[in-house]
């Protein structure tokens, strides 16, 4: 039995592994094609699909799991198909673990004002993306769910290319974004292992919101391209909302390492 399952081995799941891996501990993955690359890093591979049932009737037990699913374009599924009939395979085939920590998205909030919104807030989103996190959720009862902001870090840039080319930015920049280090989501993890509860919902983001305006300037200036250009369209209905992380700052102990996109962006051009 290993001691932690991961569904989901991609630009999150590895960095856990390898941190699990450090401590000492068993970990295994389920994957569709990824076995031996997986294997070469001392992860035991799973072959099994979470959108065929068939594929998980040999799923092993395991202390804890972590799913952090994302979306494979290339797959041709969509993301109803993967997140929400995905997960409910997964629920049904899957031997009760002592943890389960599955990461969400900040998308399931709707709100619109700009305001702050905590895990307290009314959950009514209005893009098809974020309604669809929200029913994958809903199916859970015991997990401890962590809903991450925008992740970023080392290969995962925002909009690096299109700056570098000069190109400009389309959609309203007076919008917040709302951002997480890769590895301080990672810590996040450990944390929640650790001491969440289950049942419990936390936010995970650096708790410096900025709007996209000032974070592709700057972003703009580090890289040495072109002065950001913006092609700033109205976004009625659009979400907008600064996420606040004090409930995983209580009760999980956790304090993000970068603090700021300023200081997370620093080294990454």
């Amino acid at each position: 039995m290993p001691d932690v399952l991961i569904f989901g081995c991609g630009y999150v799941g590895k960095r856990a592994a390898a941190r699990w891996l450090i401590e000492g501990r068993s970990v295994a993955a389920v994957t569709r094609g990824n076995a031996t690359e997986l294997a070469a890093l001392g992860i035991e591979p799973v072959v099994g699909d979470v959108c065929d049932s068939e594929s998980l009737r040999s799923l092993p037990r395991a202390r804890t799991v972590l799913y952090a699913i994302g979306l494979d374009r290339s797959a041709g599924r969509g993301m109803r198909e993967v997140y929400v009939d995905g997960l409910a395979n997964v629920l049904a085939a899957l031997p009760e673990p002592d943890r389960f920590i599955h990461i969400s998205s900040t998308s399931v909030y709707g709100q619109t004002d700009g305001g702050w919104v905590d895990e307290s807030s009314t959950t009514e989103p209005a893009e098809g993306s974020g309604r669809v996190v929200l029913d994958a959720e809903r199916l859970l009862k015991r997990a401890t769910i962590l809903r991450f902001a925008g992740i970023y870090g080392p290969g995962r840039l925002m909009r690096k290319q299109a700056l570098l080319n000069g190109e400009p930015l389309v959609g309203d920049c007076e919008k917040w974004l709302n951002l997480i280090h890769v590895d301080d989501g990672v810590d996040a993890i450990f944390a929640a292992e650790a001491k969440a509860e289950p049942g419990s919902v936390f936010n995970i983001a650096d708790g410096s919101p900025v709007s996209r305006r000032d974070f592709y300037t700057h972003w703009a200036k580090l890289l040495g391209a072109p002065e950001a250009k913006f092609d700033h369209r109205p976004e009625p209905g659009a979400a907008n909302r600064r996420i606040a992380i004090g409930k995983a700052k209580e009760l999980l102990d956790w304090v993000p390492r970068v603090s700021s996109f300023h200081v997370g962006l620093a080294g990454l051009s």
